[in-house]
């Protein structure tokens, strides 16, 4: 099966369950708000699918991500009903297991964005940066992180614009002073173990890991930049 083809089924999916959350959410301007960045990575990923196509499991990763997000989208993260669920179906209660007394959903989400979301950063450093060894692993981990932090700025800024209770449903802290800090680690914690799952597979499979390792911490230049390169330059205008 292509990957174009296989991207299309997955869209199929994703799709029906986009509709049916975007029906009446439990709040229609924070799903709005929710899905804006949603929305232009899903185009970003169409557009660029012919040009530049990700693998399946890149594909199958994000799908899974968007998947969740979309529920916390239509109920808002704070309100997902997950523990109702467990009690109604199951008769388990994972907050009393726990000693949860929060909603404890959007931690879940950051800590799937860094683990389901790494390893398709980590393929477009490798297909772009063209990074190998040590680098492969550690640019998409500091970009997971890069981008948690960049996110909590966001949110923080639409819920000084916006205010009121939409700025509180989008913000979600649920009164945690250190929800940005505690999202930010867990984001970093799931990237962190999905760079290192796909550290060890490729240390068994790859059969020149080692030197690829070693030659990606090897000095490339011993040429200083700063002044001197910029003399260079300047020397090379002349």
């Amino acid at each position: 099966m292509s990957t174009q083809r296989y991207l299309a089924l997955l869209a199929v999916p994703f799709g029906l369950l986009f509709v049916l959350l975007a029906i009446a959410p439990h709040d229609r301007a924070d799903w709005a708000l929710e899905n804006l960045l949603a929305v232009i990575f899903i185009v970003a990923l169409a557009t660029s699918a012919r040009s530049f196509p990700l693998s399946k499991v890149s594909y199958s990763l994000i799908f899974v991500f968007l998947c969740l997000h979309e529920v916390g989208a239509h109920y808002t993260y704070a309100e997902v009903p997950y523990d109702d669920f467990l009690i109604r179906h199951f008769n388990f209660s994972l907050n009393a297991f726990m000693g949860w007394e929060r909603n404890h959903f959007d931690r879940f989400v950051h800590f799937a964005y860094g683990l389901l979301l790494a390893y398709p950063v980590r393929e477009v450093y490798c297909r772009i940066a063209e990074a190998k060894g040590f680098w492969g692993y550690f640019f998409p981990l500091d970009l997971v992180m890069a981008t948690s932090m960049l996110f909590e700025l966001f949110e923080w800024g639409a819920a000084e614009l916006f205010g009121g209770d939409l700025g509180i449903a989008y913000l979600g802290t649920q009164g945690d002073v250190w929800d940005a800090h505690k999202d930010m680690l867990l984001a970093s914690m799931g990237a962190l173990i999905a760079m290192l799952l796909t550290l060890f597979l490729n240390m068994r499979i790859q059969k020149d890991f080692a030197g690829e390792w070693r030659d990606s911490l090897r000095i490339k230049s011993r040429r200083p930049l700063g002044e001197v390169e910029i003399q260079r330059l300047l020397e090379e205008r002349e």
